[in-house]
């Protein structure tokens, strides 16, 4: 029987095929994360994830236990060793892959795992291997997760859940959850970013306060539930820095000040460009002009107007010019 490899039909085939990969993977991914997490995956749970029909559902796990990649106890389902193999393939390739848009080209890391979720079907091992060699074999993602190694391990998450930090304790940030979005999303929204050092302030059942010693952040408890901090070290904590060390988003229209250095979290191609833009230390800079909602803000660097995002402009730090 011929197959077309051109045309309508050709294009179909293919899109179906990639559907199907992309089901089985998505599926074997939600699998891991459910052991990961302490729990077992179940028929509804899945349902959830891939927003698939009864019938459709029920073929997809029923060929994934032809395929030896999952067995079923009644309506849960757990990975096989070969399954577990897939999955931390598929999660190596996302996380991987957010680190790249995000470190690389700038992407801002609010749109990172959705692009990452559509990038991560369909890369061999080779493409991956060449892609951590690329950025020096990270070990973290831009959220703080541990990314699978090319042998098919993974390192312990980092960190300590914030409900489970002692309150008035310094901590700093390590990991951010980025599932589900939404909540990752109030997270952004908030202020909240990978090293900043924060502290619980009051926890009640309805609210979790948080400071970083000047803005306070109030948090749903399950929100709060995906921020983990670790204890702050002398390399990490901002009193290694002056008091008089701020932030360039410190400071207010009008003011000057001398560029000290970059956060050293903020890594790759944002670092690179912002060097480039001549955030160097040493460098006289002052704030020019903020839009009416504030972000970006104008600011004059070398003889240039340019305009950072809030984002950026944390990462700078500066000495105010008397």
């Amino acid at each position: 029987m011929l197959v077309p490899s051109h045309g309508v039909l050709a294009q179909f085939r293919k899109y179906r095929v990639t559907q199907a990969r992309e089901r089985t993977e998505n599926a074997l991914k939600h699998l891991l994360r459910q052991a990961t997490d302490g729990h077992v995956a179940s028929f509804t749970s899945l349902q959830g994830v891939l927003r698939m029909s009864d019938r459709q559902l029920m073929g997809l796990t029923q060929r994934l236990e032809r395929e030896g990649l999952v067995r079923s106890e009644g309506t849960q389902f757990q990975l096989t060793p070969e399954g577990e193999r897939v999955a931390l393939h598929v999660l190596r390739a996302h996380r991987l892959w957010e680190l790249y848009l995000a470190d690389e080209l700038g992407v801002p890391i609010g749109r990172v795992h959705e692009q990452a979720e559509r990038a991560e079907h369909g890369l061999t091992k080779e493409q991956l291997d060449r892609l951590s060699a690329s950025m020096g074999h990270p070990e973290l993602d831009p959220h703080g997760d541990p990314i699978p190694t090319g042998d098919g391990s993974i390192p312990e998450s980092p960190g300590t859940p914030l409900g489970a930090w002692p309150p008035s304790t310094p901590g700093r940030i390590v990991h951010l959850e980025d599932e589900p979005p939404l909540a990752y999303a109030q997270l952004s929204a908030a202020g909240l970013r990978l090293g900043q050092v924060i502290r619980v302030i009051e926890r009640t059942p309805t609210r979790v306060v948080l400071t970083d010693g000047e803005n306070e952040f109030r948090l749903a408890p399950m929100v709060a539930a995906n921020v983990h901090v670790a204890a702050v070290t002398t390399e990490t904590a901002p009193a290694a820095w002056p008091d008089s060390v701020i932030a360039l988003t410190r400071l207010r229209s009008g003011e000057s000040a001398e560029v000290v250095a970059l956060d050293p979290s903020f890594r790759g191609f944002a670092r690179r460009r912002l060097l480039d833009l001549g955030f160097t230390p040493g460098a006289r800079i002052r704030s020019d002009l903020a839009t009416l909602a504030g972000d970006p803000r104008a600011y004059r660097l070398r003889g240039t107007t340019i305009a950072l995002r809030r984002e950026q402009s944390d990462r700078v730090l500066v000495k105010r010019l008397a």
